[in-house]
């Protein structure tokens, strides 16, 4: 899906309205299209500073606790690639905002070289939602009956039988451009990786 249609689609699933879109620097953000329509929508447009990937920190961060413990690392380009990933996005986002809590960062403290960091209490950023007044009540509601339909058991069964179809899929590209991918400290046979990132993603 083109980056542009991807961030409408994301629009629609937000449980709360979209007040501004920050992006790094690359082209497929930095461009007229997106500009006109942050411009429309009365949209908040902003980017990070070249190199300082820092300054998305709270989306960079889940690059690896998110999508790589899901997908691993290849490099996925083709358009049945495409298909699998949004097939497995869609259970994904399911499971990770309603079943997966988190803690948050509250505050680090350095003495001499050592640093004490204190984190909140773990929780879902479903249950964050639920406690932001900055959403409306008519969304909290809307919130509450689509987790009441949902069951993080056939979420996992689904998550992990696309999963299967993409290292078949994978095996099936053959395991001489699985072997190219030289990770660092990681081993090159993306199965394996992807069986690692499975069990470590549900334990």
């Amino acid at each position: 899906m083109h980056v542009f249609a991807a961030l409408k689609e994301i629009r629609t699933h937000l449980p709360f309205p979209l007040l501004g879109i920050h992006s790094d620097n690359g082209t497929e953000f930095i461009n007229d299209e997106l500009f006109r329509y942050c411009q429309q929508e009365k949209l908040t447009f902003t980017r990070s500073r070249p190199y300082r990937k820092n300054d998305n920190c709270y989306v960079e961060q889940k690059n690896y606790s998110v999508v790589r413990r899901a997908v691993g690392y290849y490099r996925y380009q083709t358009d049945h690639e495409l298909r699998l990933l949004n097939e497995l996005y869609s259970s994904l986002r399911f499971y990770t905002n309603f079943f997966q809590p988190i803690m948050k960062l509250k505050e680090k403290i350095r003495c001499g070289s050592r640093v004490t960091k204190r984190y909140d209490c773990a929780r879902t950023p479903y249950q964050r939602v639920l406690e932001s007044p900055d959403v409306s009540s008519e969304d909290k509601a809307l919130l509450k009956i689509q987790y009441q339909r949902l069951n993080p058991v056939v979420l996992k069964q689904v998550f992990e039988r696309i999963q299967h179809k993409i290292m078949k899929h994978l095996r099936a590209k053959g395991e001489e451009e699985l072997k190219n991918e030289n990770i660092a400290g990681q081993p090159n046979d993306f199965s394996y990786k992807l069986n690692e990132a499975t069990n470590v993603c549900f334990r």
